[in-house]
């Protein structure tokens, strides 16, 4: 968590104590209260109601009341000591503070200079001085501070290798120089986000804006993501291999809004949306491979709305949709492949609902739709290839209701119908090629009712043979 304004003034403005004559006085009367509130209390639990008068005074009485007298001013002298020695200790805390700000300060002008200098090996030397200092800043804030210079570094400009003038052996070589410094900076962000939050080095709840900077590779591989803002908006993607394989992003911001997936490899095999927002609205998947195989979306929220697959491979083989929404709305399958073989849909919604697959090849082939909700409503397959193949509808929902297939093959040969619903009502086949030679109706109910069109190729039993349980079709059909 953040400190909170009062004592982020605290450290800003110095220590401001009340003046000791307004403490004392204070601490007296508390004191006085206290004491007056306990003794009455202990008096009624006594059952006592009345003091026995005494006319006179003797010696042991005498006695008793000096030795209370001593008791109370010897009380007093040590609320005074406590209450020095508390506000001393205050002031040497302050200090101590002040004295490690003034020294962190310093180091980072030093490593802040390092950062800017012509040699890339002085960079280097800065980048780690930086996150020297990172670990050893005295609050969280000068931390997230250091952790904002590295990441404004990132976001300098820079030229990808695929940018380069060809046949420039200095600008390659300056190329190289730099690209070490920034994939170093990287893999110093992977190596504290790996660690357990409560290790004092973790950077785990830090905020990290990426905006707009360009990667042609570098290893945030098992990073944890977790409880804080992570911004790739609008950044390049164009070479090199950028890992986020095992990565979690668990209850954190993470936004991807924009960005361009344009060359080389993504990977995030085998990574963990567990929470939070996952922000992939309006990105551009247009060359290279992105790749989610075996990634897990367990809970939160994740999108794709908007997106643009026009060419390379986007692959979700394997991918666990198991809680949460994804929404893949209003995005365009324009070229290229994308692989959801072998995914699993059991609980959660995963939402299509106008996407328009018109070009290139998506693969829901071996898919197993075992709970939640799938929505293809009002999808347009207009061209290119969608396979169903194999997939498996053994549970939930499965929406295709007023979708368009107006162009291009939908493949469904061999899939499975045994549990749930699947809608295509309303579903217009004007110019597709849908088949559905071989599949398998044990159960559940698949609705074709008020389809217009064509039937699908292997969709009606031959003359004689009876409709399947659960399969309605529309009366022309």
């Amino acid at each position: 968590m953040r400190l909170s304004m009062p004592r982020l003034r605290a450290e800003r403005r110095g220590l401001r104590l009340w003046h000791v004559w307004i403490v004392l006085p204070l601490a007296f009367v508390t004191a006085i209260a206290v004491a007056v509130g306990v003794f009455f209390t202990g008096w009624d639990l006594l059952g006592a109601r009345e003091l026995k008068p005494e006319h006179r005074i003797d010696s042991k009485t005498l006695f008793d009341l000096v030795k209370l007298s001593f008791g109370v001013v010897a009380g007093a002298g040590a609320l005074v000591a406590l209450i020095v020695a508390y506000r001393r200790q205050r002031v040497d805390e302050d200090g101590a503070l002040r004295e490690a700000t003034r020294l962190h300060t310093e180091r980072f002008t030093t490593a802040v200079s390092q950062l800017g200098d012509d040699s890339a090996a002085v960079r280097l030397g800065g980048v780690h001085a930086l996150a020297g200092l990172a670990d050893d800043a005295p609050t969280r804030e000068l931390r997230q501070t250091c952790i904002d210079v590295l990441c404004a570094y990132l976001r300098l400009p820079y030229t990808a290798e695929t940018d380069l003038p060809a046949g420039d052996a200095e600008a390659r070589h300056t190329y190289l120089a730099l690209r070490e410094v920034r994939h170093t900076v990287i893999r110093l962000i992977r190596d504290h986000l790996r660690l357990e939050p409560e290790h004092p080095h973790s950077w785990q709840g830090h905020d990290f804006d990426l905006t707009e900077v360009t990667f042609d590779g570098g290893d945030l591989s098992k990073a944890t993501f977790s409880g804080s803002r992570v911004s790739f908006r609008g950044a390049r993607f164009s070479g090199g291999r950028t890992d986020f394989s095992g990565a979690e992003f668990s209850d954190s911001t993470i936004d991807f809004v924009e960005a361009k997936f344009s060359g080389g490899t993504v990977d995030f095999h085998g990574a963990t949306f567990s929470g939070g927002r996952t922000d992939f609205s309006v990105a551009k998947f247009s060359g290279g491979t992105v790749d989610f195989h075996g990634a897990t979306f367990s809970d939160g929220t994740v999108f794709f709305s908007g997106a643009r697959f026009t060419s390379g491979t986007v692959d979700f083989r394997g991918a666990r949709f198991t809680g949460g929404t994804i929404y893949f709305s209003q995005a365009r399958f324009s070229g290229g492949t994308v692989d959801f073989r072998w995914a699993t849909c059991s609980d959660g919604t995963v939402d299509y609902r106008r996407a328009t697959f018109s070009d290139g090849t998506v693969y829901f082939s071996g898919a197993t739709f075992s709970d939640g909700t799938v929505i293809f409503s009002e999808a347009m397959f207009s061209g290119g290839t969608v396979y169903f193949s194999e997939a498996r509808f053994s549970g939930g929902t499965v929406y295709f209701r007023g979708a368009t297939l107006s162009g291009g093959t939908v493949d469904f040969r061999g899939a499975t119908f045994s549990s749930g619903s699947v809608y295509f009502r309303e579903v217009r086949f004007s110019g597709s090629t849908v088949n559905l030679g071989g599949a398998r109706f044990t159960g559940g109910l698949v609705d074709f009712s008020q389809s217009i069109g064509s039937a699908p190729t292997g969709l009606v039993p031959p003359s004689g043979h009876p409709r399947p349980a659960g399969l309605f079709l529309p009366p022309n059909w």
